[in-house]
């Protein structure tokens, strides 16, 4: 068997990049070990970045409808128990309620992975250019000049089989096979807390306590912050997650049955679906790949859950790969394309893990500083006291609620395939974003009188905006594209908001969304401008 592309991982990020591949047309096959099945969803907020990408690829009414209940209020809040004091709580609306913000067509989406593997899948599914197999691992590969040989195996009848790639892609998840046989290291503490998840069901649980219904509950004892539950499906299924330290220990049935008892704060009757043992951490690999072999998501960095980082994070890399996969298998990417996916994604991954950690840290605080014995008793020194550290937690944490600078600021500083204009990098910050076309940067958004984000222009090839009522000529950009076989589309756009968060009069957005090159004028070497942004 022959394909252009194996992924190994059948998660969201391998579903993701067989999905994106698929829609460019470029055929793959996607191998998964397990049937499929998300027994433990491990992620639950599809970030804003990744539903501009559903955006892209049409599918945004099937994330929407996957299963979540939209009606269910998302606060997050803190507490000694659902029965007990609350110290406070950051408000936020119910997903169908909540508002795109300005800086984007699409917001946030509750969707987690029992939902959105299954939309993942059904989208990878409808390209003839992709095929799924289940049940198939990979026991080793080679990699040579000419491309990859992996020997992969059915784990029920134990057959083995090889399959020839020209590329292989590892989105295996933190065990990665793929990872340790090209021998790459992780870099970073190797544990954070040992945690243990519980998928439980329980019919109307509001009505067993006296709490605002909320997405997010952080449950804080004398220890200290002990545990959380989320609401899963946001209807009859949460996930509780006991929260230990950096020791490793065993967790039985019993104990756990105790901790959600003593979180909901009275005896209930609940049933147990599944239970997760995992470790947090925060970990990126010291490369992301070979010539002809790459990682990503899981396989490429680990994080903290703090913030919803990781899958995100992973999804970028799916589509940062992608484009450039479809270019050298279709011949007009050059020897710098691939290996710009490591030294663009790579500074993303470690920029994203370590806010997660910091986020880990702030919801841990209350474990080295104690928020005092008084905010554990009744009376009005105890609601003093407690109004008091709530405030202080409320505010401390603000910073893991608000984040779209860490889903939408990421720049690719330094990368060969970007022409940079001279201009400072802006600002990274976390809770707010202010957009640029500077070159490396996602390309702004601005709603056109049409109904259309300008978002909606890019993803399929170059785009070169002409901006402005009397923009430069670009016939020299298009005959180097032309010679080089990369694909372009000009596209004219007279419209003042749009002229203003572009800042140029000529702007080349890449595939992915990103702006490659921008300036007032046709460069006075065109070919050099296109050979660069094509990774020659």
């Amino acid at each position: 068997m022959k394909t252009p592309v194996l992924i190994v991982g059948g998660g969201p990020i391998g579903l993701a990049l067989a999905g994106d591949l698929g829609w460019r047309g470029v055929p793959c096959l996607l191998i998964e070990r397990s049937d499929g099945a998300i027994r433990q969803a491990k992620m639950d907020m599809v970030g804003i970045r990744s539903m501009e990408y559903c955006r892209r690829w049409g599918i945004v009414p099937w994330v929407e409808s996957a299963g979540y209940n939209r009606d269910y209020p998302q606060d997050c809040a803190w507490v000694t128990s659902l029965n007990g004091y609350e110290f406070g709580r950051e408000p936020f609306p119910a997903p169908a309620a909540e508002q795109t913000p300005p800086q984007s067509p699409q917001k946030r989406e509750r969707c987690p992975q029992n939902f959105f593997d299954p939309v993942l899948r059904r989208f990878a599914e409808s390209s003839p250019h992709v095929r799924l197999q289940y049940e198939t691992e990979l026991v080793d590969f080679t990699e040579s000049e000419e491309g990859v040989v992996a020997t992969v195996r059915d784990t029920r009848g134990g057959k083995t089989r090889t399959i020839e790639a020209d590329y292989l892609v590892g989105t295996d998840g933190g065990a990665s096979t793929v990872r340790q046989k090209l021998g790459i290291e992780m870099e970073g503490p190797p544990a954070l807390t040992y945690t243990t998840n519980v998928i439980f069901r329980c019919d109307n649980l509001e009505s067993l306590h006296d709490k605002k219904p909320g997405y997010r509950f952080i449950f804080i004892g004398p220890e200290g912050t002990w545990a959380t539950l989320v609401a899963i499906n946001g209807r009859d299924q949460w996930r509780f997650s006991l929260v230990g330290d950096q020791s490793r220990r065993a967790v039985d049935e019993d104990e756990l049955r105790r901790a959600i008892i003593r979180a909901v704060g009275r005896e209930f009757d609940f049933e147990i679906l599944s239970v997760l043992p995992w470790v947090r951490r925060q970990l990126v690999a010291e490369r992301y790949g070979s010539r002809r072999v790459f990682i990503a998501g899981d396989a490429a960095h680990l994080t903290s859950p703090t913030g919803g980082f990781g899958m995100n994070t992973g999804i970028q890399d799916a589509v940062n790969l992608s484009w450039k996969l479809e270019a050298v298998v279709k011949g007009w990417g050059g020897p710098k394309m691939l290996p710009s996916y490591e030294t663009e994604q790579r500074p993303v991954g470690i920029r994203n893990v370590a806010e997660a950690t910091d986020n880990l840290k702030r919801m841990l605080s209350p474990r080295l500083t104690s928020p005092g014995a008084k905010v554990f008793d009744p009376g009005p020194q105890g609601d003093a006291a407690r109004v008091e550290f709530g405030n202080r937690y409320t505010e401390m944490m603000r910073r893991e609620w608000y984040s779209i600078g860490i889903h939408l600021g990421y720049v690719y500083e330094g990368s060969p395939l970007i022409v940079p204009d001279g201009t400072p990098r802006p600002e990274d910050t976390v809770s707010t974003y202010t957009q640029t076309a500077r070159p490396g940067s996602r390309a702004p958004h601005v709603w056109l009188a049409d109904g259309r984000s300008t978002l909606d222009c890019f993803g399929k090839g170059f785009v070169l905006l002409r901006l402005g009522s009397s923009p430069p000529a670009v016939r020299g950009l298009e005959h180097a594209a032309e010679a080089r076989k990369m694909p372009l589309r000009v596209i004219d756009l007279v419209h003042p908001e749009a002229e203003k968060a572009y800042e140029r009069r000529l702007v080349l957005v890449r595939p992915d969304g990103q702006v490659a090159w921008r300036d007032d004028h046709e460069p006075v070497d065109p070919l050099a401008v296109v050979d660069a942004v094509r990774g020659a």
